[in-house]
């Protein structure tokens, strides 16, 4: 197995600049996990696509107004930081990732320019691809400075809201779980009336999800530790579909690894609160997950290979493939795959 393997090339044109709008009008590839031909719908179709008892479980993980512009006071450079996630033990300490990173050196004073005023901060200590800074205060993750979009949305310039779920709950993540930005209330309403249960559970997405893969072979690649949550009740829910013999169908890549993670560590789902490294390469066993909603990832990701895994690394990039010959959009405004046994 080779990083190269997952390799693909995708025009420019098709990367999302804007949502579907409404959310659930976005175009749905249907990929059958292990034959069958590949189909073609729109999102808001799902309810006729699943069936009566399939447990869909989504991650509610809110966003944070993480992204802060600041200065070098002692030289007016520029500096940038992506808040990742708070130390444990002092609220006002953050990991976080430093543009440039050059301008975290330990003991330097930076100032950012917060929602609520300037707000100084201090390089504690630094990695090769994070930093630790001290707040001289309290910083509110939701609403400290701008909701952080991926690198490669370059042209949006509409309501920040949209790169959230409308089930978002709190704070924690620096990125969105976007398989679950086409679900609509009204989605939700068709869902339960056609007898699908969902659960939820939480993944705080951080640097592990995004984190590119340079290695040749994926197997030497690590990824960071991510905190998840199941709470007791989506943990009920999830043993009796699978006592049932009902479908568990995941709703994103963060969904798939917070399960597997707790089923690899206990051999069952649990409530659980504790942290994930969790990598699913092609050849690793699925434990809970029948299928999944995701969308079109990057090449060469680690998010593109736990889908191969789950339906087959030929199968998933002759699809990635048929999706880019039929105009489908990819990456987190994209458009959908559902995965199904």
């Amino acid at each position: 197995m080779q990083t190269a393997d997952f390799d693909f090339e995708l025009p420019p044109a098709r990367i999302a600049q804007q949502p579907a709008e409404p959310r659930d009008s976005a175009r749905l590839m249907v990929l059958p996990r292990t034959a069958g031909d590949i189909s073609h719908t729109i999102f808001s179709d799902l309810p006729k696509l699943l069936r009566a008892g399939d447990l869909l479980v989504l991650n509610d993980t809110r966003v944070m107004a993480a992204r802060l512009f600041g200065v070098r006071p002692d030289t007016g450079g520029r500096v940038e930081a992506l808040l990742l996630r708070p130390d444990a033990a002092d609220s006002q300490t953050w990991q976080a990732l430093m543009f440039p990173m050059r301008q975290a050196v330990p003991g330097r004073v930076l100032v950012f320019d917060a929602a609520d005023g300037p707000v100084e901060a201090t390089v504690i200590e630094r990695t090769a691809e994070t930093a630790t800074i001290r707040f001289a205060r309290e910083i509110d993750p939701a609403t400290a400075g701008c909701l952080p979009l991926p690198p490669y949305i370059t042209d949006y310039h509409g309501d920040p809201g949209r790169y959230q779920t409308i089930y978002a709950n709190e704070p924690r993540s620096a990125a969105a779980p976007t398989a679950g930005l086409h679900f609509t209330q009204g989605l939700f309403v068709a869902l339960e009336a056609a007898g699908i249960e969902r659960a939820m559970v939480t993944l705080e997405v951080g640097i592990g999800t995004f984190k590119p893969v340079k290695v040749e072979d994926p197997r030497d690649h690590v990824l960071h530790q991510e905190h998840v949550t199941i709470p007791a009740d989506s943990a009920e829910a999830i043993r009796s579909a699978k006592a049932d013999g009902r479908r568990v169908v995941a709703v994103g890549t963060t969904v798939i690894r917070t399960l597997e993670h707790v089923a690899r560590e206990f051999g069952e789902i649990r409530e659980y609160a504790g942290w994930t490294g969790l990598r699913i390469l092609p050849g690793d066993p699925f434990l809970v997950v029948d299928g999944a909603v995701t969308n079109f990832h990057l090449p060469k990701s680690t998010l593109l290979m736990l889908i191969c895994a789950l339906a087959g690394t030929d199968r998933v990039l002759a699809a990635y493939h048929e999706a880019i010959a039929r105009e489908y959009n990819f990456y987190s405004f994209g458009d959908a795959m559902l995965v199904l046994p």
